[in-house]
Formats: structure tokens, sequence, C-alpha cells
């Protein structure tokens, strides 16, 4: 019986609609819209499609949204000049500077400077010590839109068995805290795991980001686990595929999010109820 498949369109389209409705009682309240700036140094086209959707997503959250492009050859001290203006800006709740940037800059230095209060990615080593110690927190958008996936279709994550395939600081990480804070017994693996396979058969739910196609197939799935595939990879005919190997794993899975339209429309769905989150918390500490 193959697995259910976890609309990520549909649950981002739900949480948009939910910030939305809170955007308009803030405005109502406030006299003004929530404010998200998003820094885009160069023209990797990737980055440009990227920051154009998060412009349009928060214009239509009704947020106020300004996109800040500046060239390749823009120097460290030139951004971290606009971060510092952007920190000071009382109308500015949210900061987002597009990774990757360019060689020349240090991408620590620029996400350090960034307010913490105003850190919407959620990678400041404040906000991760936050979520590490279990305390509230502007947590990062993809492990955040996962938890959600996770809450739609019912998974119950007390005592659950949890594996996290990846140990990056945007994903893995802080997906693997958000899972323990919600009582699941979790285990990071990587690619570096002794018999990858059979630590992954021992998951209720199975996350998968480690950045590499189709590197998790059906020996890698537990009967009847949900699996969540955080991966965007392109075969050689240039199709999107996920970390995990669909067709195969779905035959075994109960629930399983597909690519694209799984994982992908929840980060910026997240970032629009990150940057919410930090106007209000910016409002109730003023």
């Amino acid at each position: 019986m193959s697995a259910q498949i976890i609309d990520g369109k549909a649950i981002a389209q739900k949480v948009r609609g939910e910030v939305t409705q809170n955007v308009a009682e803030f405005v109502a309240r406030l006299g003004r819209p929530p404010g998200l700036d998003v820094v885009l140094v160069g023209e990797n086209q990737a980055s440009v499609v990227y920051t154009r959707n998060k412009e349009k997503t928060a214009t239509e959250a009704g947020m106020r949204s300004r996109l800040h492009k500046l060239p390749e050859s823009t120097s460290e001290a030139e951004l971290l000049d606009l971060v510092r203006q952007l920190n000071a800006d009382p109308n500015v709740d949210g900061i987002l500077v597009q990774l990757p940037l360019p060689k020349h800059i240090r991408e620590d230095r620029v996400l350090e400077t960034i307010d913490p209060s105003k850190d919407v990615d959620g990678f400041h080593a404040l906000n991760s010590g936050l979520l590490m110690s279990g305390r509230p927190a502007l947590v990062p958008c993809t492990p955040l839109g996962c938890m959600r996936l996770l809450k739609e279709c019912g998974t119950d994550l007390k005592g659950a068995r949890a594996v996290v395939v990846g140990r990056s600081n945007i994903v893995g990480k802080p997906m693997a805290l958000l899972l323990l804070a919600e009582h699941a017994t979790v285990t990071i693996a990587h690619s570096r795991t002794k018999d990858l396979p059979a630590v992954c058969r021992e998951a209720d739910v199975l996350v998968a980001a480690v950045g590499k196609a189709k590197m998790l197939g059906a020996d890698h799935v537990k009967p009847g686990a949900v699996v969540i595939d955080v991966g965007i990879n392109r075969t050689d005919d240039g199709k999107l595929c996920g970390d995990v190997d669909f067709d195969a794993a779905k035959e075994k899975a109960s629930w399983i999010t597909p690519v694209p339209g799984g994982v992908g429309p929840m980060t910026i769905a997240c970032l629009m109820y990150n940057t919410l989150l930090a106007a209000e918390r910016r409002l109730t500490s003023a």
C-alpha cells in the first residue's frame, strides 16, 4: 500500500492564510504592517528567484516588503553597514540576508551582525542557543515547516523514534532539537554514519536533509514510517528530486513528502510566520 502524500503546497497555503489574518489584526492595532527587508548581493539566479518569491509572498500577506539589491562587488563593510541601518530602523521587523554570499564576504560575520530579534532566518548564534536551551527563539524556517507538516498529518511525536539524516546548522541540528522538544527520541545521522540504512530503519519519523539526490532508498525506511524529504536536487536530466528515492520509499512509508511540493513551500510560509512573530515580540518588549 502506497504512502499518503503530505501536500506541502496546501499546508503552506493554510499557514499563509493564518499569517494574513494575523497581519491584518496587527495593522489594526499598530497602524502599520510588519516589515520584512531582504538583502540580495550579486546575481545568483536561484537567489534572485528566492528573494523575488519572498518579497511577493510578504506583500500578499499584507506586510511591507523591501528588497535591497546590491552588486557582486559590494564589500563586507558596506553590507555590514546596511545591516546595521536595518537593525536601527523601527519599521523593520525582519531582516534576511540571502545566502550564499560572494566569496569575499564572511557569512558568519554578516549573520552575527543582524539583530537577533529581527533574525527571521533563525541563524544567529543567540537564537541557536535559545533553541538549544528550550527557550523562545526565532527558529530556522525549513525545520519549522517540517514540524508543521508532521502536525498536519497527525504524527504523534511523544516517545517516537526520529532519525534526522544531516547535521547542518540550517536544517539538521535545529530539526533534531525541535523533535526533541516534542518528546521524540532523536538520532542525528549523516553520510559517515556506520550502517546508515539500519539506523534509518529504526525511525518512526525519518527526516532527510543531506543534499544528495535519492541517497535514501527503500532499505532506509521502516514500514509505516513518516518520511520528510528536505532535499532539493537535480538529476542528470534536469528534473527536481529529493534526498529520498520517492518511488521506492512511498511503498513502505505511511506518509511522505514529495519533491517538489513538499517541504519547499513551507519554508517561505514559515518565513512569513517568523516575520510576524518577530514584529509581535518586538512590540511586547518595547
